[in-house]
């Protein structure tokens, strides 16, 4: 039971943790902030991650990960029908992107600098789902389906044109439909690699 205990209360402190750093980024939250929105002490804060950096990092690790998107993004686009995975991936990019992967706490670590290892750990999530859309884009001039081209080069325009929707509302609050532009994307996007 205690071991439960100590996860629940582990937990706790990271749901806490993890709304004052994205609002307020590393500086500007204190561990005793972070105590009286979480219920607990100090000591059972370092007793948890160390320290308030290895606490933001967990919370880094937890909110900043992509990894159930890439899999969504992996499974969507597994059809053996490159045009039926490419829709899928292209859908399953607009419609589930996770938005709060960027809130902006999360990578400044102090007043003006850049939380180097949360920006590394967007970066590589990053690559990995161009990696799969690079094997959609291989697989679809394999069948036949799209022009010899450089697929690296190919998917970085097909990934600009969907980052676009989802930055736009991420950081400007823009609202599109994404069913819609998720539609024009493919066709423009099969016409394109003809």
């Amino acid at each position: 039971m205690q071991a439960q205990e100590h996860r629940e209360t582990a937990d706790k402190i990271l749901v806490a943790a993890s709304k004052m750093f994205a609002e307020k980024g590393f500086a500007n939250v204190s561990v005793r902030d972070i105590c009286r929105e979480a219920g607990t002490t100090a000591p059972v804060i370092y007793y948890h991650f160390g320290s308030k950096k290895g606490l933001f990092d967990a919370v880094a690790r937890k909110r900043i990960s992509m990894d159930d998107f890439i899999r969504q993004l992996s499974k969507a686009s597994s059809s053996a029908d490159p045009r039926k995975g490419l829709e899928s991936f292209i859908t399953t990019y607009l419609t589930s992107f996770p938005e709060h992967t960027f809130d902006i706490g999360l990578y400044v670590r102090d007043s003006a600098t850049l939380d180097k290892h949360s920006a590394q750990m967007v970066s590589d999530d990053l690559e990995r789902i161009r990696g799969l859309a690079v094997g959609l884009v291989d697989r679809s001039v394999a069948k036949g389906l799209f022009r010899k081209t450089d697929s690296r080069l190919a998917t970085d325009c097909l990934l600009g044109m969907l980052n676009r929707v989802i930055f736009q509302h991420i950081h400007f609050a823009k609202i599109s439909d994404r069913e819609s532009y998720s539609r024009f994307v493919t066709d423009f996007f099969f016409r394109a690699m003809k």
